[in-house]
């Protein structure tokens, strides 16, 4: 009679239980981090949130009280005599400019402003126009001036100069309005910024104003 002798059976060691070994403080410290984890990006979700808001803000802010330039606008130029050889002694340049403030909630000072005129960028007058004043937001000021006399600094020769550009059917000038200026926002004022308003100006033969400059809108730009 044969015996038959039985093997052990080995188990696989993948399927054997998995021990756990690990205490109730590990598992406390799991859920501890992971809320610190979940309150950083709950904090940080509103911080972004906060400084968004902050940004958006101030863009706006900065966007309606952000000072713009003054507009100058060229209206009226006129040289009398210019049509007389000797009309030099008693030539009157007159001229009228509107200096506009097109800020809603920004005022500007301006100090006392100057003006020039120049042909063949050689200065041939200057004076001043207007006294210190303050420009409400929204306003448009009338600038009116007139070259004459002491302010207007012409010699015999630069008037025949001038004649021959008539006789060729215009002559150009350049204005240049001087005045230093402050923006006021509410209850601040800005520095103090030196303007200065360019304007091109073309005469015909009877020393006015041609329509190719004439209600034109004159460069302006600060130091």
């Amino acid at each position: 009679m044969n015996t038959k002798t039985s093997l052990p059976v080995r188990s696989d060691p993948s399927t054997r239980p998995i021990s756990r070994h690990h205490s109730a403080t590990y598992f406390a410290h799991r859920v501890k981090e992971s809320l610190t984890t979940r309150v950083s990006k709950i904090i940080c979700a509103i911080f972004l949130s906060l400084l968004l808001c902050l940004g958006i803000v101030t863009f706006i802010l900065w966007i309606s009280l952000r000072p713009h330039r003054p507009r100058f606008h060229i209206h009226g130029f006129s040289v009398s005599g210019l049509d007389r050889p000797d009309g030099f002694e008693t030539a009157q340049i007159n001229f009228n400019v509107t200096v506009r403030n097109a800020n809603q909630n920004v005022g500007v000072y301006y100090d006392s402003m100057v003006g020039s005129v120049y042909y063949r960028e050689k200065r041939v007058g200057s004076t001043r126009v207007l006294n210190p004043f303050y420009q409400e937001p929204k306003n448009t000021t009338w600038v009116n001036g007139v070259f004459g006399g002491p302010t207007l600094s012409v010699n015999k020769d630069r008037w025949m100069e001038m004649g021959r550009d008539r006789d060729r059917g215009k002559v150009v000038f350049r204005l240049e309005i001087v005045s230093l200026i402050r923006f006021k926002v509410y209850t601040w004022h800005s520095k103090s910024h030196r303007m200065y308003g360019n304007c091109n100006v073309v005469v015909g033969r009877d020393g006015m104003i041609l329509g190719e400059t004439k209600d034109k809108r004159c460069p302006v730009y600060f130091t």
